[in-house]
């Protein structure tokens, strides 16, 4: 009996994680584009989206694979608003979830 009149909660882990992948996604590049600097940076090399520079590092070449990070990082350009977009949208959908849960839970016994 305890069992039927116990309520469920509102489902707020499905929409927390559903915003970190949305943060995930649009800050993606920007990670990749921060990253290929730091590498570079502490191993003294150059890295710009203009061309490939050699990058030694523990004696192979890192250089293509420094420029391929920070080249991606001009996908911001779709990914933030791409991102800002899917936020609105998951904010829009928790309001009313979690209105309609409320009004659903008031009218139970």
């Amino acid at each position: 009996m305890n069992e039927a009149i116990r309520q469920r909660r509102f489902p707020w882990w499905v929409y927390w994680t559903s915003l970190v992948f949305i943060v995930i996604f649009a800050l993606w590049p920007i990670a990749s584009l921060v990253s290929a600097s730091m590498i570079a940076q502490s191993n003294g090399c150059l890295v710009d989206e203009g061309s490939v520079h050699p990058c030694m590092i523990s004696g192979e070449d890192w250089g293509e694979n420094l420029y391929t990070m920070a080249v991606l990082g001009w996908l911001m350009l779709a990914t933030v608003p791409l991102g800002l977009g899917a936020s609105i949208v998951w904010l829009i959908v928790l309001i009313i979830h979690h209105g309609a849960w409320v009004r659903s839970n008031r009218s139970a016994p």
